[in-house]
Formats: C-alpha cells, structure tokens, sequence
C-alpha cells in the first residue's frame, strides 16, 4: 500500500517538475477558481432566504412578533433598526395569515370599532368624548397613510370645548400632523393643498389655517406656498421657470447646429432675462364711428332761428348823441333786417371697456453663445478651418440666432427699443476642442460586460481542467505501457549479454531492476518464495 502511494506522489512530483511556468500558473488558477466556484454554489444553496414579514414598525409591535416567534421557534432577522422582521420566505405567508387571525401586531392605537366591542351605559360623557376624539385621530392617520409617499403619520387634534352659552360664536380647532415620508420623496404644491383640504374636511369646525404640518425632518410644509402656483412670486419657482426656458431654447439650438455642423462639433449656451410681473390694467377707450371723418352718430339736434325786419326813422333818445349805424331823420325809409341761426347737435361715440390681465414670464433679452470646433479630420489627419471658411460658418450661425432672438424676445422690448440688434445678442467663438463633452454616466447595479467575462472565465476555468485531466490519463497510459512493454525488450536483448556473465548474475540484475521498476511485483515474488520454501 505505501508503495503504491509512494508511486503515484512520484508521478505527480514527475508531472508537476515537467509543466512550465505558464501552465503552472494556469492549473494553480484553474483549480482555485473551481474552489471559489464550489464555495459559492454551495452557500448560496444552503442559505435560506430571508423576506420582510412587516415593516415601519414601532418598538411596541416589533416586541410583540419576536415574543411570538420566538415562542413558534421560528428563525428571524431584524433590520432598519428594528422596524422591520425578515423571515424565512416560505414561512412568511403562513405566519402573517396567523398573526391576522390573532390580532397581532397591535398597536395600541382605538379607532371607531372600539365602541362597538366596548360601549356600556356606565361610560361618562366626558370619557366617550375622549375615546371619540383618540378614534378620530387614528383614523385620520391612517388615512393620511395611504397617501403616496407617506410612510407613517401621527396626528393631534385639539377641540374647544363647548360653551354653555347658545348665543356665543364656537371656537375653532387645530390640528398638529407629523408625518413620516419616504426617503427623497418631493410633494407637489397641489398635493400639499389636497391634504388639508382633507383634514380640514374631516374635523368639524377645523380652517386650514389651523393647521400645522412637518416631517419627520422638521420640515414644514406651508399651505401659503400653493397660493403662489404659477404666480413666479417665490424664488426657487422664478429660477425653476427661467431654467426650463433656458433649456428649452438651448436643445433647440443645439439640435439645430448639431445637424449643420455636427453634435461634437458645437457647444450652445442660453442665457435669458425673464419678466415675473403679473399686470392688471382695465382700459375705457372712446372710438368715432366713422374713423375717417372722426365723429360720432348723431343722437339729438337742436336748432334755433330768430329774424326780424323794419323801418328805422325814429329820433334818438333823449340825451343820447350820435350813434354809429343810427338812422335819424334823414333817411326814414331805410329797411332794417335782423337773423339769427344757432344749431346744436349732440353725437355718441363707441365706449371700449377692457380688462387686461397680462400674464408673466415675458422674455427681454437674450443672450446665446456658441462655440464651435475649427478642426476637421481629413484622410486621418486634424486640419484648422480657414478664415474664409469659418467667416462663412459664423455668418449661417448668426443669421439663424439673430431670428431666433427676434421670435423669442417680447414685440414690445423690440420696438420700445430702437437700438435693439439681434446680432448684439450673439457670440460665436472657433477654438479646438480638447475632448468630447462627457455626460456623467449613472452608477448602475452590475455592468452586462461584467457578466459575459465571468461566463468566458467560468468557460476557460472548465476547460483548463478538462484539459489537464485528459493529459494526465494520457501520461498515465503511456507509463503503463512503457511498463508492460519494457521487460519483453529486456527479455529480447538478453542474449546480447556476454557469456562470461554467469545465470546468477543475470538473473540479480533482473531481480534488482524488477525491485526498482516495479517493487509490488517484486514484493509478491518475494513472498511467493517464501511460501514455497
């Protein structure tokens, strides 16, 4: 038996002194990785896996679920501090369908069911109002749970109490609300106002501005900020609006450049000034009829007319003397003649009444700069533009932005402006870019190449072993054979030993290489003398 053992580590001594270095270190791997790969199949066979069986639980209920499984002796994990159970995945649907039925866990917390299972007629006035108001809050909690984003909530309500006078005006509530949001959850202005219309609603005698709302990072959410939607009166929603004109105007631009030039060719930025104001003005504009000849329709008209004719040839007056233009006496058969014609005509004009609301985010100025790559590849080599060429090239870029501006700035800026030039607006440099812009890629899980290249290696790993196994049966089959084959030859050459040698001294060196060669079978000759002796 040890010469057997002895054999074989000679043989594998022989095969490891006669690789080289390159396939040393190529078993050595080979044989590694497949450890490696044993280790891993088999820890990910035996490990059970765990599932949630409830999250976001308080301290009150994780403790009542361990005691339970712990009395079932069932195995567990807590995670997340506590709040959360995880439990072995084939056991979770069993266990929460058990838990159901039990009641657990069991929050402490009374809501409306609690009357039906425990009103008495001992119960006060004063009890059940609390009992009322305890239910009122957990249910109002739990509906405010159900809400997106919500992980949690806890909510205070604070009733007045009741007078005893019927003329007095009641008082108003209040309600306090702590919720629990999930991690970078963001709530929209409308879903700010949606939850305390809801609360309002659900509280008798509770105005919205009694209300207090936060997070559990002391973050308030103000009901007065949804008042200012759209109305650009705060600063991050100016900012947010002036960004998404920006943007808007520079993916224009840079599609559009892109497309002449090539998108590695051109960088764009935007830069704009945005007017927020909110105008209301009313208008009462007085308009003729007829436009040309500037009046009105004619509504009344009034005319007077007074005549009168007669001789003069009275004397004057006692104490008067000449008068111009007086007739005496010498010429009594003068006819005198008197007319008088006064016409008085009202018109109505068209009365305009009108009630502008402009709204804001006017843009009123615009600036644009652009630049531009001047290299070109050419048979694989990098070749400047030209001045004639890239005059040509700036030319295209600022006859396009210069309309741009024109459409995209307000009318009004325009021509209040008589200095305005779009051509002012824009700036085009040519340089060469060092590099291609790179947008920052995402970190993601694991990369699909990662992958494919453990397969390959897997692949490599398994071959290498065939390979190995396969030569070293191959080696093995030819020891085999050269120990078959190798005493007929000495048997063959034989007689070629010189007949001074006596048959003793042939047959010890037989013996002795038989010892050498193949020492089991010169064991069992041995011990067959032995016997027959």
């Amino acid at each position: 038996m040890n010469g057997t053992i002895q054999q074989y580590k000679n043989k594998v001594v022989e095969f490891w002194s006669g690789r080289t270095k390159s396939q040393k270190i190529g078993i050595t791997s080979g044989v590694v990785g497949l450890i490696l790969i044993l280790i891993i199949a088999t820890t990910l066979l035996t490990s059970s896996n765990m599932v949630p069986l409830y999250n976001n639980l308080s301290l009150e209920e994780s403790g009542q679920l361990t005691e339970e499984l712990d009395s079932r002796g069932v195995k567990y994990e807590l995670a997340d501090g506590g709040t959360t159970i995880l439990v072995p995945e084939g056991q979770a649907d069993g266990l929460l369908v058990d838990f159901a039925a039990q009641g657990i866990p069991n929050s402490g917390n009374i809501d409306y069911s609690f009357f039906s299972e425990n009103v008495s007629w001992g119960m006060t006035s004063e009890e059940r109002q609390i009992i009322e108001l305890d239910a009122l809050q957990t249910e109002l909690a739990e509906l405010i749970t159900t809400i997106d984003g919500v992980d949690d909530a806890k909510v205070l309500i604070n009733r007045p109490k009741e007078s005893v006078f019927v003329g007095e005006q009641p008082e108003e509530s209040s309600a306090s609300i702590v919720l629990n949001t999930s991690y970078n959850h963001q709530f929209e202005q409308s879903e700010i106002q949606s939850l305390y219309h809801l609360v309002s609603k659900a509280v008798e005698n509770l105005p919205a501005e009694n209300i207090v709302i936060m997070n559990q990072y002391s973050e308030y959410y103000d009901l007065n900020q949804s008042n200012s939607i759209g109305g650009g009166n705060t600063y991050t929603e100016q900012q947010n609006i002036k960004k998404d004109i920006e943007r808007d105007l520079q993916r224009r631009v840079q599609r559009l450049l892109g497309t002449m030039i090539g998108q590695n060719k051109v960088v764009v930025s935007v830069t704009t000034d945005i007017d927020f104001t909110v105008e209301n003005r009313v208008e009462e504009l007085v308009e003729p009829v007829d436009v040309e000849a500037m009046e009105g329709l004619p509504v009344s008209v009034e005319r007077v007319t007074e005549t009168y004719a007669g001789l003069d040839g009275g004397q004057l007056p006692e104490g008067e003397t000449d008068i111009p233009e007086y007739l005496g006496e010498e010429d009594p058969d003068r006819l005198s003649d008197y007319e008088m014609v006064r016409e008085t005509i009202n018109h109505e004009f068209n009365r305009v009444r009108r009630e502008i609301v402009e709204s804001p985010y006017e843009v009123r100025d615009i600036g644009v700069q652009v630049a531009v790559d001047n290299t070109v590849e050419e048979n694989g080599e990098t070749v400047t533009l030209s001045e004639a060429e890239m005059m040509n090239v700036e030319e295209d870029i600022q006859a396009i932005l210069s309309s741009m501006i024109e459409t995209s700035i307000s009318s009004e800026v325009i021509n209040n402006n008589d200095t305005f030039n779009p051509a002012d607006k824009v700036h085009i440099a040519f340089q060469p870019f060092s590099n291609e812009p790179n947008t920052p890629n995402e970190p993601s899980s694991i990369p699909t190449w990662v992958y494919i290249v453990g397969v390959a290696l897997i692949l490599v790993i398994i071959l290498l072993i065939f390979l190995m196994a396969r030569k070293n049966k191959s080696s093995e089959e030819w020891v085999q054979s050269e120990e078959v084959v190798g005493p007929q030859v000495e048997e063959e050459e034989l007689p070629s030993i010189p007949d001074m040698e006596s048959e003793s001294d042939m047959r010890r060196k037989q013996l002795e290489k038989l010892a050498q060669e193949k020492p089991d079978e010169f064991a069992k000759l041995i011990r067959t003398w032995i016997t027959e002796d």
